[in-house]
């Protein structure tokens, strides 16, 4: 078991890596599909805000996930300074870099690691959680990522692995862009970015614009990541020359 958690696995073929891109990319615009997927967005969303919260020192009271894919964190302590701002901050940035996070290990062929640091930071979150749809979110999800990584044939881990952090990386943009349509229409006035313009003095708007920003980002560099070397072949020199 320490071997294959340590050890590294050959990187999937292109056509792989290509597929499972495709079909990440199809359930972020794809708007049922989405709605069931965006649960694994707020699992890390709000697994951000936790972590960061025992990180700067206050107290986490616990997580909730909704059917509606909404969620929240309670935390107690200042009510302003670093500790609330950083916690403020680290929802909406947490799946991009937790998809990068994913593509680095990717590259280095860890995907046995990746597949299983998935599952202690989500029985970690499990401990946190208070509501019963949160719980059943929670377990769903691990069970899935456990089942594939213990009964799964090498290319199945592959394609899981990678289909997790395009997904992760695809699929940060669009809450983004959603959370802004609903500041527009002043649906969302206790939202992350609004909070942090409370607590900073900076607008709100350019808080939305470092979330998104920050998945930019890490798209381009969680993609490329993800894809593999390709190998051209040297063309055949001309007569003559």
């Amino acid at each position: 078991m320490w071997n294959r958690l340590t050890g590294s696995q050959p990187d999937p073929p292109l056509w792989l890596v290509g597929l499972v891109g495709l079909v990440a990319l199809g359930a972020v615009l794809h708007g049922p599909t989405w709605r069931v997927a965006r649960n694994t967005v707020t699992i890390a969303h709000e697994g951000g805000h936790a972590l960061i919260a025992l990180l700067t020192g206050r107290k986490l009271d616990g997580i909730k996930l909704h059917s509606d894919t909404s969620g929240v964190t309670v935390s107690r302590g200042k009510p302003h300074g670093p500790g609330m701002i950083f916690t403020a901050l680290a929802g909406y940035i947490t799946p991009p870099l937790l998809g990068l996070f994913f593509a680095l290990l990717l590259a280095g062929g860890r995907i046995t690691l990746m597949l299983w640091f998935s599952l202690a930071l989500l029985a970690a979150m499990l401990v946190m959680i208070r509501n019963a749809y949160g719980a059943l979110s929670v377990i769903a999800t691990g069970a899935v990522i456990f089942a594939v990584s213990w009964l799964g044939s090498a290319t199945v881990q592959a394609g899981f692995a990678y289909l997790a952090a395009w997904f992760l990386l695809l699929a940060a943009t669009r809450p983004v862009i959603e959370l802004q349509r609903m500041r527009a229409r002043h649906m969302a006035p206790s939202s992350d970015a609004d909070q942090l313009a409370h607590l900073t003095g900076v607008p709100g708007l350019a808080w939305v614009g470092l979330f998104a920003a920050t998945a930019l980002l890490a798209l381009l560099a969680g993609g490329a990541l993800l894809v593999p070397d390709v190998d051209v072949p040297d063309l055949p020199a001309l007569p003559g020359l």
